[in-house]
């Protein structure tokens, strides 16, 4: 079992630049590639209504990212805090939403296919004004 907890999310302006964690305890963290989702206002709160945005492997030496935030975004993770990081550049209103992450045994392609994944965590509100 894991236990995921996101943190770091606000109110912030366009341009602005913030930083969203997730946090793991339970089975080691280094045997889960973990990805950042996000889910919009207005959409329905089911696993199937949130959009891919980042995801790492295991060790973090790939990643992937949807092609609304690459440039933008960057995710990082460090294996020895349990921890993974979804550093957010250059904020548009777009980006608005509930940020979720997720852990699973399988590879960070994974996360572009599927949402029936390992964990989920509860979320951290990330708004961004114009």
């Amino acid at each position: 079992q894991v236990h995921l907890v996101e943190s770091g999310g606000g109110v912030v302006q366009a341009g602005a630049s913030l930083r969203v964690s997730c946090a793991a305890s339970g089975r080691s963290f280094s045997s889960f590639s973990v990805g950042w989702f996000r889910q919009t206002p207005g959409k329905e709160r089911a696993f199937v209504a949130r959009d891919f945005v980042a995801a790492i492997s295991r060790s973090g030496d790939r990643s992937e990212y949807d092609d609304s935030v690459k440039g933008r975004f960057t995710i990082s993770r460090d294996n020895a805090k349990n921890t993974v990081h979804l550093h957010m550049n250059n904020l548009k209103p777009n980006d608005t939403g509930v940020y979720y992450c997720a852990a699973d045994f399988r590879g960070p392609g994974i996360f572009r296919i599927t949402r029936e994944l390992g964990f989920w965590g509860q979320g951290t509100q990330v708004t961004v004004s114009s």
